[in-house]
């Protein structure tokens, strides 16, 4: 069997032990031979109208969704997930085509287990409104245990193939664009901004940035972290302070502490006094992550066809 790893960001989906405690992202990570229908080819799309996003303490961005022309239904909006997923009650109550999926998916950062071994297409999802169609079908994992409340994660790079997107974290909104006509340029200059490549790793389509020191962040706004790290180069220490612990979809705990705040840059987006979060108890491998907390001032957006990211300041509303 091929081994195929692909990490996936479930920041929405934790569950929060700590009083006070902000809420994290969790990676995660599989390893499988996956069923899945043939990638579809970037061609043109209708861009949708404008999406509201709400958000909501411990479960992150939040979108009505009609799915088969049922809802609404509470999905989490989140860059860094991956993959789609989608309550196995709501699978059932849709009564949605189901086939085996096989593979183990981590439920967060301490990479325990997610119960997940069914996945499905969603032939019609509407967002925002029930006629606000997404191009086409979406591919979603089918979990036992997502929290109350929650009916799925929605990985937008995925479910808006071809278009193009932007979140914008202070007016709560996801805008579309059609990128085979409208595209990002690695030479634009946005005012207060940057425009820099889009990193994706081996297998993984998630969002990278790599930031001025050489490492490489996920930007995921399904996380309530600001700069969060597994190791204390980005700042100080504060013993004693702020300590969390978390236990994520699969169940694992790990803890978070936020120490001093750190400066970083992005291309030529220089971030000064970020929110910085220290991981301990992770698993291996896990990503530097820009979580809403470092991101919040800006409107963030995902050119597939580039391959370009641009971070701009955005109206607050």
């Amino acid at each position: 069997m091929t081994r195929t790893r692909l990490a996936i960001a479930l920041g929405t989906l934790i569950s929060l032990l700590a009083t006070g405690a902000v809420p994290i992202l969790g990676t995660a990570h599989f390893s499988t031979q996956r069923d899945r229908t043939p990638a579809r080819k970037p061609t043109s799309a209708q861009p949708l109208a404008t999406i509201s996003l709400r958000e909501v303490k411990n479960r992150g961005l939040l979108v009505n969704a009609w799915i088969n022309g049922s809802g609404p239904y509470v999905l989490a909006v989140d860059t860094g997930a991956g993959l789609s997923m989608l309550s196995q009650t709501l699978a059932n109550r849709l009564n949605l085509p189901l086939r085996a999926f096989k593979g183990d998916i981590s439920g967060g950062l301490s990479s325990t287990p997610i119960r997940a071994s069914q996945e499905t297409t969603i032939n019609e999802l509407a967002l925002g409104t029930s006629s606000n169609v997404v191009p086409a079908p979406v591919q979603a994992i089918v979990a036992t245990n997502l929290p109350a409340g929650l009916d799925g994660v929605l990985d937008p790079t995925e479910a808006l193939r071809p278009l193009g997107y932007t979140v914008d974290l202070p007016g709560r909104a996801l805008e579309t664009f059609d990128s085979s006509s409208r595209r990002l340029s690695i030479s634009d200059k946005p005012a207060g901004g940057a425009v820099v490549r889009w990193v994706r790793e081996r297998g993984d389509h998630r969002p990278y940035v790599r930031l001025g020191d050489g490492r490489l962040a996920l930007i995921d706004t399904g996380s309530g972290f600001g700069l969060a790290v597994t190791d204390a180069r980005s700042g100080g220490m504060n013993h004693g302070r702020n300590n969390r612990t978390v236990r994520d979809l699969g169940g694992g705990t790990v803890s978070s502490q936020r120490i001093s705040p750190t400066t970083v840059s992005i291309g030529a987006l220089v971030l000064r006094s970020v929110p910085t979060d220290l991981l301990t108890g992770v698993a291996p491998d896990t990503p530097v992550i820009l979580g809403r907390d470092a991101l919040y001032p800006f409107k963030i957006t995902f050119d597939p066809t580039t391959q370009l990211i641009a971070i701009e300041p955005a109206s607050r509303q």
